[in-house]
């Protein structure tokens, strides 16, 4: 990695694992992880990046891994940390977007740091809990119902729902992932879970919560409350990728999303899922649509 793994501290004293990777010299695209994950790059799509000329930078959000926690945290307060690593990293202008959990996030950055974010992508990525004329559980599988309705029962029912199943998550390999998110998985996604992204995101489950479920409660919790921006007020181009397959973030999130952002583009596939949409072709795409607006 050109600046590899580096620590930063925030205006309030916390830490952030930050990764910066392929090209050291090239247009820099900010990304965020999903829910639970960590932010360290999967190594496709570090090649990726350095073909197509990207400085690709990540982090783990607050409370996952080393990162510290941000209790009580809105979806919007991630842009305050954005900034600050943008700063650190002397990236005045950046992309960005996020997969899954951390499509909201990458939201956030485009509505709260308009001067900054150059174009935004939500693959996958959860609408509001209130959104107006979405009904936010419709088509989410077993799994994803369960937590998000401990979730909105408070931290005292959600944190040792969540607890319970980081145990089985800890140490777990690709093809034990296929077994633990069984219900939140259509085919496509096995496939995946059974590759090498598979035992990169069970990797990235273990770093996660290797010291607890800070980060996973505080991004749930944030997701069913208030996210303390609108994504209509996003002046950035904005493009919207969502799978019909999905069982953890159902189409119905993004077709709300884009219809509510202004202009915004939509790539919907019906035959994709949740994680195939992280494999690197997809990835490859989203980074041609930000570097063409950057």
């Amino acid at each position: 990695m050109p600046g590899g793994q580096t620590t930063i501290e925030t205006a309030a004293g916390r830490t952030l694992t930050v990764y910066d990777a392929g090209d050291p010299s090239g247009a820099p695209i900010l990304f965020h992880h999903g829910t639970p994950s960590s932010g360290e790059p999967y190594e496709p799509h570090v090649r990726l990046a350095e073909r197509q000329g990207v400085r690709l930078v990540a982090y783990d959000r607050a409370g996952y891994a080393d990162s510290s926690r941000h209790e009580g945290r809105a979806v919007g307060d991630v842009a305050t940390d954005v900034e600050r690593v943008a700063d650190a990293l002397g990236l005045d202008r950046f992309a960005t977007w996020g997969h899954s959990g951390g499509g909201p996030h990458a939201l956030a950055c485009a509505a709260l740091l308009p001067g900054r974010v150059t174009a935004v992508a939500s693959v996958a990525g959860v609408a509001p809990y209130r959104a107006g004329g979405l009904d936010w559980l419709a088509g989410m599988g077993e799994g994803n119902v369960e937590e998000f309705g401990a979730a909105l029962a408070g931290e005292a029912n959600l944190r040792p729902a969540l607890e319970a199943e980081a145990t089985g998550l800890r140490g777990v390999t690709g093809d034990g992932l296929v077994e633990a998110m069984r219900t939140i998985v259509p085919e496509v996604d096995v496939a995946v879970l059974r590759g090498p992204l598979g035992d990169h995101l069970a990797a990235g489950f273990g770093r996660a919560l290797a010291r607890g479920v800070d980060g996973w409660v505080d991004d749930d919790l944030a997701f069913t409350r208030p996210w303390g921006f609108e994504p209509a007020a996003i002046e950035a181009p904005v493009l919207v990728v969502q799978g019909g397959l999905d069982l953890m973030v159902p189409a119905g999130h993004g077709d709300w999303l884009a219809a509510t952002m202004p202009g915004a583009e939509t790539w919907l596939s019906d035959d994709e899922g949740h994680l195939t949409l992280f494999e690197a072709p997809s990835v490859e795409r989203v980074h041609e649509w930000l570097l063409a607006r950057s």
